[in-house]
């Protein structure tokens, strides 16, 4: 038996140590934890998929959270059963350890199997909600903030007073347009951009 730990968050600037911390303490050795920073709206990631074809009948996979193993409620439930029915392996989640240790279900033979299902798609559901509920609170706040005039995206590169004095030296040959680019810190679109702004 194999024991593995699949630990996930959704950007690259989150940390995952918390779920990392977990699993050394459980002694799961690091060339079994799969670490993913990537969101958990679909199953296609990397490491997801390699830890997926590494498990074997009899394996035990730890999660910090079912929400961990992704957020699409189908696709939690479709996976769960996967590794679970198919592989034959099992699932742990560590932050609902009494109600999601895949071992005690199969153990309570067909009603085991309907509680588990009834579990899985009720946590399934929540972790679906919340994915939901994080996407109207980034659209709500960004709203809020363009109305109090924070820009998102690049910052423009406006016609200065600058940019027209090397925009001059340039027209007279007197600088070489890599040389114009570097001294307004522009990059080639973006000059080329701003000159036919300027000449029209």
């Amino acid at each position: 038996m194999v024991i593995m730990g699949y630990a996930r968050v959704s950007s690259k600037d989150q940390n995952p140590e918390r779920q990392l911390i977990k699993f050394r303490e459980l002694g799961i050795p690091e060339r079994y934890i799969f670490v993913e920073k990537q969101s958990g709206k679909d199953f296609e990631r990397e490491k997801y998929q390699a830890m997926r074809l590494m498990l074997r009948e009899g394996d035990l996979l730890y999660l910090d959270a079912l929400d961990r193993l992704g957020r699409n409620y189908d696709g939690i439930v479709s996976e769960w059963k996967y590794i679970t029915h198919e592989v034959n392996a099992d699932i742990v989640c560590l932050e609902n350890e009494a109600l999601f240790d895949s071992r005690k279900f199969k153990g309570m033979g067909d009603i085991g199997k309907l509680l588990e299902d009834q579990f899985l798609s009720m946590l399934a559901y929540v972790a679906e909600q919340e994915r939901k509920k994080n996407w109207i609170r980034q659209a709500e706040g960004m709203q809020v903030a363009r109305a109090a005039g924070v820009k998102f995206g690049r910052p423009k590169h406006e016609i200065t007073p600058e940019f027209i004095e090397v925009y001059q030296e340039w027209k007279a040959d007197k600088i070489t347009a890599r040389k114009a680019m570097k001294r307004i810190g522009m990059s080639n679109t973006t000059f080329y951009r701003r000159v036919s702004e300027y000449e029209a």
